[in-house]
């Protein structure tokens, strides 16, 4: 699974949902015990990969605030790609980051770090909504 699908299914597979009861996310203070699938997500305009309608919304700010919570240490995730990716027990070593890059399609230096994080929370903040996340206000996606 590709780093930002890990993101979408940490984030949307925490809603709880009958429709998909075969699918559960691993035991982990954020995962909530069993989780869904995350739903469909959007390649482009409105529609899905499928062609259908956007998924449903989903609040993002409470899943991550529990997550943080769960964590037990001070987690910037509405600032920095780094804290929300440590939020959801995903990888965030500066490997990990540069194939998310890579993934969203960064064209700028990789090895600026500080530029790159900066473009990477900004560009799954806007995933995020253009899937259905439901971002907090101060967030500029």
């Amino acid at each position: 699974m590709s780093i930002f699908g890990k993101i979408m299914s940490a984030i949307f597979g925490t809603k709880a949902d009958a429709a998909a009861p075969d699918a559960t996310a691993p035991g982990g203070a954020s995962s909530g015990g069993g989780a869904p699938a995350p739903g469909p997500i959007i390649v482009g305009g409105g529609k899905t990969a499928e062609g259908s309608a956007r998924p449903q919304s989903v609040d993002v700010a409470p899943i991550l605030d529990k997550a943080v919570a769960a964590k037990g240490e001070k987690l910037a995730w509405r600032t920095s790609i780094v804290d929300l990716m440590k939020a959801l027990d995903i990888d965030s070593s500066f490997t990990a980051r540069k194939e998310l890059a890579k993934e969203l399609g960064y064209t700028g230096d990789s090895n600026d770090s500080a530029s790159m994080n900066i473009w990477l929370h900004k560009q799954v903040m806007t995933k995020l909504a253009a899937n259905g996340g439901k971002l907090p206000p101060e967030i500029k996606h």
